[in-house]
């Protein structure tokens, strides 16, 4: 009997633990579209940018960014103007100077970032790619800009 009840117990302890299911953040799951939200208009000009980062050459050579200076860049210049969010990619880049004999080979940190096509967002865009080229003294930063069509 006392073996029965210390189980018992025991069970009753364990399911206290258990984790409630993950909420859900609509009350219509179905849908995709953002009907009544004004941060995310529906009909919104929607444009993703994507931007090419040098981050330092796979041969070992100078010029690479470190992962903890990568992040501070993501915190001060990029968090701070897209702060609902983005993606990063890493890559493998290469290009070939006019001059040069072969390409350099690189690897690379690409940023996708969906936005509403705005002077504003074409501003902090051109910020980012300003500052980069700031901190880690690189000529260029690729960007990459297309109309999309965006359903949350």
């Amino acid at each position: 009997m006392q073996k029965s009840l210390l189980v018992a117990a025991l069970f009753l302890a364990i399911s206290g633990c258990a984790t409630p299911p993950p909420s859900v953040h609509t009350k219509d799951p179905a849908s995709s579209t953002l009907q009544g939200d004004a941060t995310r208009p529906a009909q919104a000009q929607w444009v993703r940018t994507e931007l090419y980062f040098s981050v330092g050459s796979i041969d070992g050579k100078e010029g690479v960014v470190s992962p903890a200076r990568w992040r501070e860049f993501l915190d001060q210049e990029v968090t701070t103007r897209f702060p609902d969010g983005f993606s990063v990619l890493d890559a493998y880049g290469q290009w070939k100077d006019h001059d040069a004999k072969v390409p350099e080979r690189l690897a690379t940190k690409v940023i996708v970032i969906l936005h509403e096509g705005s002077p504003k967002r074409e501003s902090d865009i051109e910020a980012i790619r300003l500052a980069y080229k700031r901190i880690t003294g690189d000529l260029s930063v690729l960007r990459l800009s297309q109309p999309a069509q965006v359903s949350f």
